[in-house]
Order: C-alpha cells, then sequence, then structure tokens
C-alpha cells in the first residue's frame, strides 16, 4: 500500500503497482468467483475478470429473460458458466451480490444456504449490508464479508477496462471469518480492472453513494441542467443555442480539462470574462444549494432515503413508472435537442460503435 498526500490529508492506496494482477491471478487462483445478477455492475466485473484469468461463473434468473439472453450473448455458456442463482451460489466460494438493492430481499433466501463456512460475501455498494434491517441481508459469522465499490457505472467499468484504463474503487471489509478477507477484497479490486482502490467502510460508502448519486453526479446535475436550458428558452435562445450551453460545452469540453488538471485548470484555459463570471457566481450557487445538500445527507444518514428506495422500487408497478419518469426526460425538449446535437458529432457514430462493442448498451449506474 501507498500513502499519498490528498490535499494535505494523508491516505493509504493500493495501486496495480503494489498488488500487480499476476498477485492478485495467485489470489484467486483456487476461488470459484460467482457473479449473481446480470444487470449494471455484473457485466462489467464478470466479463473483465474472465479477461483477466480469473475463475469466474455467472448466476442469473432465467426469469428475467433479457439477462439472462445478454449473458449468453456475451459468451456466458448455460451449464457451464451460467447458471440459475442457486447453482451459481454452490457452485461458487465467492458470491458476488450484484442484484439490485432492491431485488436483494427476494433473492437473498435462496443464495443464503450455499453461504457456507470459508466463503466469502463480495458486494460492490454497501446498501444491501449496511440496512439489513430492511433488505433482510445477514450474513452468517463464518463468511467473509467485503466490498469493492468501482466509482462509475458498469458501463465506464467495462469501456475503461477495453481502453487499458481504469476506474477508481473503495474496497472495505465488514466481517473477516478466514484472516484472507482483506486479500481477497484487495485482488478483485485489482481483476475487475480498478484504477487503484482506496480503503472505506461499508457505513461510509454506502452514505457518500447515495448523496453523491442524488446530488452532484445524478439529481443535481440534471436538475441544474434543466433549470439553466428553462431560463434560456424563456429569454428567446434557440433549442440548440440553449442545450449547447448548458451540455454540449460541459461534456464536450470544460469537464474535459476538470478532468486533466483540476477547476483552477479548466478556468485558466478559458476567457478573462468566463474566469471573472464564473469566480462571481461560484459562492453564489454554493450558497444555495449547500441547504439542500445538508437536508440531502439527513435523509441519507437517517436511513429515509433507504426506506424511501425499499418501498418505491418494490412496487409492483414500478418498472412501468420509471419507464413513465424516464420517457419524460428523454422527450422534453431538452434532450431532444440534445439528440439532434449528437448526431451532428463527426465521432459519434464510431463512439456508438465502440460503446457496442464493449457490449454495454447504455445502462445506468446503481
Amino acid at each position: 500500500m501507498a500513502q499519498i498526500d490528498f490535499g494535505g490529508v494523508l491516505e493509504t492506496v493500493v495501486t496495480r503497482k503494489e498488488f500487480p494482477l499476476r498477485k492478485a491471478q495467485q489470489v484467486l487462483k483456487k476461488e470459484v468467483v460467482a457473479v449473481l445478477g446480470y444487470g449494471v455492475q455484473g457485466p462489467a466485473q464478470a466479463l473483465n475478470l474472465k479477461d483477466n484469468g480469473i475463475p469466474v461463473i455467472v448466476g442469473q434468473s432465467k426469469a428475467f429473460a433479457s439477462d439472462w439472453e445478454r449473458a449468453k450473448k456475451d459468451g456466458w455458456v448455460p451449464g457451464k458458466t451460467l447458471f440459475e442463482l442457486e447453482e451459481a451460489a454452490e457452485k461458487g466460494t465467492i458470491l458476488c451480490l450484484l442484484v439490485a438493492d432492491a431485488a436483494m430481499k427476494v433473492v437473498w433466501p435462496k443464495i443464503k444456504p450455499f453461504l457456507t463456512a470459508g466463503k466469502a460475501l463480495y458486494f460492490s455498494h454497501g446498501f444491501g449490508y449496511v440496512y439489513r434491517d430492511l433488505t433482510g441481508v445477514k450474513p452468517p459469522a463464518d463468511v467473509d464479508v467485503i466490498m469493492v465499490a468501482p466509482k462509475g457505472s458498469g458501463t465506464s467499468v467495462r469501456r475503461n477496462f477495453l481502453a487499458g484504463v481504469g476506474i477508481n474503487s473503495s474496497f472495505a471489509v465488514a466481517q473477516d471469518a478466514t484472516g484472507r478477507a482483506q486479500e481477497r477484497v484487495i485482488a478483485l479490486g485489482i481483476a475487475i480492472g480498478s484504477g487503484y482502490l482506496f480503503p472505506t467502510t461499508f457505513e461510509h460508502e454506502t452514505t457518500s453513494d447515495l448523496v453523491g448519486e442524488r446530488g452532484v453526479l445524478m439529481g443535481a446535475l440534471a436538475g441544474i441542467m434543466e433549470a439553466q436550458y428553462d431560463v434560456l428558452r424563456a429569454h428567446g435562445h434557440t433549442p440548440s443555442e440553449a442545450f449547447n450551453e448548458t451540455v454540449e460545452e460541459l461534456t464536450q469540453s470544460l469537464i474535459r480539462l476538470v478532468d486533466e488538471n483540476g477547476m483552477d485548470w479548466m478556468f485558466r484555459n478559458c476567457s478573462a470574462t468566463a474566469q471573472r463570471g464564473a469566480l462571481d457566481w461560484k459562492p453564489k450557487f454554493k450558497k444555495a444549494t449547500l441547504p439542500v445538500f445538508k437536508a440531502l445527507y439527513q435523509a441519507v444518514a437517517s436511513q429515509a432515503e433507504a426506506r424511501r428506495v425499499m418501498r418505491a422500487c418494490g412496487r409492483p408497478d414500478y418498472k412501468e413508472m420509471l419507464e413513465k419518469e424516464l420517457n419524460a426526460i428523454r422527450d422534453s425538449e431538452m434532450w431532444r435537442a440534445g439528440r439532434a446535437v449528437r448526431a451532428l458529432r463527426p465521432h459519434e457514430k464510431a463512439r456508438a460503435n465502440a460503446a457496442t462493442a464493449a457490449g454495454v448498451k447504455g445502462r445506468s449506474a446503481n
């Protein structure tokens, strides 16, 4: 492990230099990694493990025909490397529970009988374990309970892996029954293609993840974009202009500068007018949104968000309700303008072909 200075705070991280793939392969060579659930994270992690030479099988209920067929299309063979959940859980020594959070309450009783002494239960998000009073996921004391949480969607985990780069991941050990939990979890983190691994706890990962998704990563970003677009349109700007100034310039230019060298570097590489305006308005946006983020954190910390997720996602008509909500975004003028803008990018066809080749067709993050 290496100590890195993160803004004046020293943190311990694991890089591929300290724990190379060959070491991960050695640690996992006698394991059978059973990836349970072929929805969001499952395909990316299973395929990356397979490509890295790790013994891996997939467990997926045939009742979800689209996921079963997708697994077959990706090369998993029924009866050899693709099984129903229970059979995969029986065969596996490390059970990667990668089903949707709301589905864990239904899936857990099916796999629990096969979680025998010495096995490991692996998560990529702490929700199911941290909120076990809601999900029912209560592992026996004689198994390892571990987590590797990639900081990106399954789509990005696979795409970055194929591009030769990694998604950073956090890792945690909640229960070390075998004395090998730490070694197992780091090996898995490297084997799924993580750029580097940083330690956390199940509780911290769950809270930060729920806040992040509802905040800057998805909810706040979508809401702020809609607000700016609506204001521009209300003042006579065309859909193309409003979309380009709201979304396209951010995603195709500015955020890439932030990615390369940070926010200050992005400011330095913009016009003086843009710099001055952004610096003057940044505190106003922080002041306006800070109370919302404080309320959001409290809602997550109090488990109100977890209860709401379990209640909403457990509704029998949830899929129909979700489709209506997502279709409303898709069919809004803003995102219809976005489709037109993307179609005009000269590189868009190449990008779409690359995504298809990666076997990842735009699934959302967990």
